[in-house]
């Protein structure tokens, strides 16, 4: 008998290595679960590291829906630089002196990027504009504007204020910062806008990621540890996790793996995770007009 080498569905929690852009991360994975159903729930920008969730196999079709959830960071702020890609990968594109900011004034800042806010997402990212990727239409010397767009910044804390001297010797300030908000945050662009509204630019100098929904840097291994051992949490117990659980019994289940609409219990609005009579983990559902339709099945 051969050894079964199938890999598991379920979720990979990666702590990624600043340099790696996501699809890296999604490469490297294929070659370590070898399997090409690998997909991600969210990208991390290079500079950052911290937690990205993989979907090996069945799993990547949880991702599009566990992209609709709260993150959290730790992040550095630099007062006193912009550059064109609001984080330290990019030129640099003014310098002002910083050391006058105060911390009454970084405070009324945070405070104004706290709480529901219109934002502008950086340049060089990879939102669409017109079909096109924003990064490839910067590289394309194009000249376009970016609409506002509704984001959710429940949290955003400075836990350290600290002077320095940039290389070009302009005095500038440095904050270290956490940040909870919803999915489609940009965490460079909070910094773009706090030191614009401090009339001295400012610009992302690290991140880490240590939360997506459920899935917290506890849960995380780096790519040599799943290289070691490959560490999958299976789907059922992610969907269990990440989303409202309803228990059918065995004739439900059988209707709602045919596709048929049955009356649902009350849930929170989103998707709801449907579990026979046994513990297997069927199928993802919404509510729509009192009926569950279904989105992905699993059994």
């Amino acid at each position: 008998m051969t050894e079964q080498t199938t890999t598991p569905d379920g979720l990979v929690i990666v702590d990624k290595p600043s340099g790696f852009t996501s699809h890296d991360v999604v490469a490297k994975m294929r070659g370590i679960a070898r399997t090409r159903r690998v997909g991600h729930a969210g990208t991390l920008d290079p500079m950052a590291t911290g937690v990205l969730v993989l979907g090996v196999q069945r799993a990547t079709k949880l991702l599009g829906h566990l992209a609709l959830t709260e993150k959290e960071y730790l992040g550095t702020i630099r007062l006193g630089q912009d550059t064109v890609t609001d984080d330290a990968e990019g030129e640099i594109t003014s310098s002002t002196d910083a050391s006058g900011v105060t911390r009454e004034g970084i405070d009324a800042g945070v405070a104004a990027l706290t709480g529901r806010i219109m934002q502008v997402p950086s340049k060089v990212s990879a939102i669409k504009i017109g079909g096109k990727r924003s990064y490839a239409r910067v590289r394309g010397g194009e000249e376009f504007e970016i609409p506002a767009r509704p984001v959710t910044v429940s949290s955003f804390r400075v836990y350290d204020v600290r002077e320095a001297v940039a290389e070009d010797g302009t005095p500038v300030v440095d904050l270290v910062v956490s940040v909870v908000c919803s999915s489609g945050t940009y965490i460079r662009a909070l910094a773009r806008d706090l030191g614009a509204g401090l009339g001295v630019g400012g610009h992302l100098t690290a991140l880490r990621r240590t939360r997506v929904g459920p899935y917290g840097l506890d849960a995380a291994r780096t790519l040599d540890q799943h290289q070691e051992a490959l560490t999958v949490m299976p789907v059922a117990e992610a969907a269990a996790s990440a989303f409202p659980r309803w228990d059918v019994d065995e004739k439900r289940a059988k209707l709602l793996l045919n596709g048929v609409r049955l009356d649902m219990p009350a849930h929170p609005e989103g998707p709801v995770a449907v579990f026979g009579p046994d513990g297997t983990f069927l199928v993802l559902v919404e509510e729509e007009k009192g009926k569950a339709k279904s989105l992905a099945v699993f059994a």
